[in-house]
């Protein structure tokens, strides 16, 4: 099918010291902007048949200087709520070294998939998962449909989020999602296709992309579900 780019949003003030989650206003700052831009410049030569954002303003300047200048759909930011942070609830806004002492913590360090956020707004991590994967099927057979299965899009999202995303592409209970980093501005690609997803990025913040070009007919495109035996070339 398709090959979907997960970024992660560049950093903001608040990237490491606090839990910003839905929290307005926060933008990228002066390094998440030198990040972002770096990020684009990497992406130029991949044609992009849609970009699809949070509605969170620290990731639609990302999907922002990614799409600028491209031709056709890519060059429009579409978003999507469910690829939002999680909804954070009572924790929104608090330090992280603060966070660390509630005894919520240490059941989302060891076990996410029992943890529902304090707070009226307070989300599970559960619920976040399904929201973000529903939300990729959906956009995996648009795209396709549009755009033929090789097509690449790009979704702009949240650290959390797209670990979750990655860890059902690994087939991972989510109590595992914990494992998987995603740094900021950093580039995860999963390459979906009939039988199973494909991995073929993670955690990724420099280097050549030019595995993630669409191969020409005939010559094993990237729709294939069977699995290189010994690793591949």
């Amino acid at each position: 099918m398709t090959t979907l780019l997960l970024l992660r949003h560049g950093l903001t003030a608040m990237t490491g010291p606090a839990l910003a989650g839905w929290t307005p206003g926060v933008h990228l700052d002066e390094r998440g902007r030198a990040q972002v831009s770096a990020l684009a410049r990497r992406l130029e030569p991949v044609p992009l048949a849609a970009i699809v954002s949070s509605p969170l303003e620290r990731c639609v300047e990302t999907a922002d200087a990614v799409a600028a200048g491209r031709p056709g759909p890519a060059g429009k930011v579409e978003t999507d709520d469910r690829f939002g942070e999680v909804r954070y609830g009572d924790w929104t806004g608090r330090p992280l070294r603060e966070l660390a002492e509630e005894p919520l913590w240490r059941v989302v360090q060891a076990h996410p998939s029992a943890v529902r956020f304090p707070g009226p707004d307070g989300e599970a991590l559960a619920a976040a998962q399904h929201r973000a994967v529903a939300a990729v099927r959906e956009w995996n057979a648009r795209i396709a449909a549009e755009h033929g299965d090789d097509a690449v899009y790009a979704v702009c999202s949240h650290g959390d989020i797209i670990k979750a995303v990655v860890a059902d592409a690994l087939g991972l209970h989510l109590d595992q999602f914990q494992r998987i980093h995603a740094d900021p501005a950093s580039l995860t690609a999963v390459r979906y296709t009939e039988l199973r997803p494909f991995v073929v990025r993670l955690n990724d913040t420099g280097g050549d992309v030019g595995d993630l070009l669409p191969k020409p007919p005939g010559d094993g495109g990237s729709g294939s579900s069977d699995a290189p035996v010994g690793g591949g070339a």
